[in-house]
């Protein structure tokens, strides 16, 4: 779901439209790592060294996985500069993210829509056109030109990371008027004119129509693709040409991120998916962990983990970490939930550093938003927290302690690598505990470099550690 800029066809004025509607883990070790391995795509880390005095980072310039997996950059935000330049930002900071530890980025819509110029891609007219055709008043897209666009995408994968399209296939915008026997009006679903010749659309292919009223969910007032026509069908994912191969062979997109996907059912995604393959991810915007997991199951995707997205603005914008003992879509499949702290829709956590302390030391594939990282936080302590990420988490998840200010949380490791315990803090004060760790008699420190202490595990492993006020701590072998 997302704002969506468009023009109304009926009225041809401007109308803007915002649609913003276990403590202990017991899953086979082996294959998490084969996941997250499957996730980013790439090798296992080579053994060029990184900094290990803060985990923050090294002179390498192309990613390569660490043991723990990779992280997904959201490369936009809503409203991101008009005038065709975003290909371009984006493709000039691909070697900094790399080099970071960011294994794959995530773009907005990249074809043609209503808006021309002016859409963030939300309203769909032409999917073939990249910036290449002159309609919907313009040439270029709000992103730039095909020839910026692919630039970027070679980029990215001379960097070794994955390029992802956002995908709307929900809705349309931008059609002619017909006349619509099913309703008895005229409506503006006539796409026969598509510049790009490829795709051609009427009235049969949107409900209602032949084939029924609706389906699960229409938005925003455009027109409602009907994916039970075998046209449609086979222009989505059946033919050589259709725009899953095509973004993906043509194009060379690594993975999908299927927008609103409340609007169409699960089974839409499974055929793309079996059909053309690569990672996919659903906006299910849904805070019901069981609906998250029944829909994640039934599409054969990952999903964004909404649950947990609404349980970290409650621990840690409104003083109660015990919320994170509640259920979320990680803890019943990492594999399967796509962790946030804020996208292009909906930015409502404030206190968003331990959020990211969280997501990038717990289990899920973990997402950064462009202007957290681009313009509003520390962007040195989120290159440490990716970093810990990398080449530290991995393993089963123990939830060692919670209080209303105090979150303590251990990865168990995995093949030979040690994991973790991260300590978060949301008091005014410095905080110690007692915790059990994975590891006897062995020094450890906290590779955030917020504390200075170096202590010894007992030889039943027990330890105390701290974690400042307001922060947090990651501890792990020191080696």
């Amino acid at each position: 779901m997302k704002k969506t800029n468009f023009f109304l066809s009926l009225l041809a004025l401007a109308l803007v439209s915002s649609c913003r509607t276990s403590d202990e883990l017991t899953t086979e070790p082996s294959k998490q790592e084969e996941v997250h391995n499957k996730i980013v795509n790439v090798t296992h880390h080579d053994g060029r060294p990184f900094s290990t005095g803060s985990g923050s980072g090294s002179a390498q310039s192309k990613f390569t996985a660490g043991p723990g997996g990779g992280v997904l950059m959201q490369g936009f935000y809503w409203d991101v500069p008009e005038g065709g330049n975003w290909w371009n930002t984006v493709k000039d900071k691909l070697t900094a993210w790399s080099t970071a530890g960011i294994g794959a980025v995530w773009l907005p819509p990249a074809s043609k829509a209503q808006n021309g110029a002016y859409s963030m891609g939300y309203d769909p007219t032409d999917y073939y056109d990249f910036g290449d055709f002159n309609q919907n008043g313009s040439t270029e897209t709000r992103f730039g030109s095909r020839a910026e666009l692919e630039a970027l995408i070679t980029k990215a994968h001379a960097e070794n990371m994955q390029v992802y399209a956002d995908i709307v296939i929900n809705h349309n915008s931008g059609g002619q008027s017909e006349a619509n026997p099913f309703t008895g009006t005229n409506t503006w679903t006539n796409f026969s004119g598509v510049a790009s010749g490829k795709f051609q659309r009427n009235y049969n292919d949107f409900y209602k129509n032949s084939y029924g009223n609706n389906d699960e969910g229409a938005f925003g007032g455009f027109p409602d693709l009907c994916h039970a026509n075998p046209h449609v069908q086979d222009w989505l994912w059946g033919r050589d040409d259709s725009v899953a191969k095509y973004y993906k062979n043509v194009m060379k997109f690594d993975g999908w991120r299927f927008d609103y996907v409340k609007g169409f059912g699960p089974w839409v995604v499974n055929t793309w998916n079996s059909n053309v393959g690569g990672f996919s991810v659903g906006e299910l915007w849904d805070s019901n962990v069981n609906t998250l997991e029944w829909w994640a199951n039934n599409a054969n995707s990952s999903v964004f983990d909404f649950a947990a997205y609404y349980k970290m603005d409650e621990a840690f914008d409104n003083g109660n970490l015990n919320a994170l003992n509640d259920d979320m879509m990680w803890k019943r499949n990492p594999y399967k939930a796509v962790t946030f702290v804020a996208n292009h829709d909906t930015d409502i956590i404030y206190n968003k550093m331990p959020a990211y302390a969280y997501i990038l030391t717990h289990e899920g594939y973990p997402t950064i938003f462009y202007r957290d990282y681009e313009e509003w936080l520390n962007k040195e302590r989120l290159n440490n927290l990716i970093w810990i990420h990398n080449n530290k988490a991995t393993g089963t998840t123990s939830i060692l302690y919670t209080d209303n200010d105090e979150y303590i949380a251990r990865r168990n490791g995995y093949n030979g690598n040690p994991g973790l315990v991260v300590y978060i803090n949301t008091s005014s004060n410095w905080q110690e505990r007692w915790i059990e760790t994975n590891w006897s008699s062995q020094q450890i420190k906290d590779f955030t470099g917020n504390s200075s202490w170096y202590p010894t595990t007992q030889g039943d492993k027990w330890v105390k550690i701290q974690c400042p006020p307001n922060s947090y701590s990651v501890w792990s072998l020191n080696l």
